[in-house]
């Protein structure tokens, strides 16, 4: 139980810094961009709270037994793939709890950014109006968009693992390792 608190606390603290960072780039990158490069990097932060959800649900959805298959065949990436199935509950919590959440309040902190840039603030009728089309945009093509990877994720669980497994094996090539009994196992 003690083991599991120290995760919750580790996971909490990495998404209060890790939002604090990406918010302070994010501002500040807006700060200095016009409105069409300001959308396109809101649309970047939904896709990529779209993405890691569907890495999430893969991971969740996956059954073992044709990645062991391909890790036979050799298959790159279905190791790593392996690893992301046995270790799930992880997966899932970082990819849709840490990253997905936040993405998801970035976004809708961006949008909010974006009606400022349209126009200065005034606690009129029109900016009220404003506000609440951008958010409910925002939060509708977050959640359609998670609503459309769920369904491929579940169908398409082990392609999703694989290419994920052959990101996470260049990675590893970079000297870079999510396991850490992989890094043990080097310095053997």
């Amino acid at each position: 139980m003690c083991k599991r608190w120290k995760t919750v606390f580790v996971l909490t603290l990495t998404t209060f810094v890790l939002s604090i960072l990406l918010n302070l780039s994010s501002n500040s990158l807006l700060a200095f961009l016009p409105l069409a490069p300001s959308l396109v990097l809101l649309l970047f932060i939904i896709l990529i709270g779209v993405l890691f959800d569907v890495i999430g649900v893969a991971a969740t959805a996956s059954d073992e037994s044709p990645l062991h298959a391909m890790a036979s065949n050799r298959i790159v990436g279905a190791k790593q793939a392996i690893w992301l199935v046995r270790h799930a509950d992880g997966v899932s919590t970082f990819c849709n709890d840490l990253v997905g959440d936040v993405a998801g309040t970035l976004s809708g902190a961006i949008g909010v950014s974006l009606i400022f840039q349209l126009s200065p603030p005034s606690l009129g009728l029109e900016e009220t109006l404003t506000t609440t089309f951008i958010v409910a945009l925002v939060a509708a093509f977050t959640v359609g968009g998670k609503s459309l990877g769920k369904s491929f994720a579940i169908s398409n669980s082990t392609s999703v693992l694989i290419a994920v497994g052959r990101v996470l094996r260049s990675l590893e090539a970079l000297g870079l390792t999510l396991d850490s009994t992989a890094v043990k196992n080097k310095k053997r």
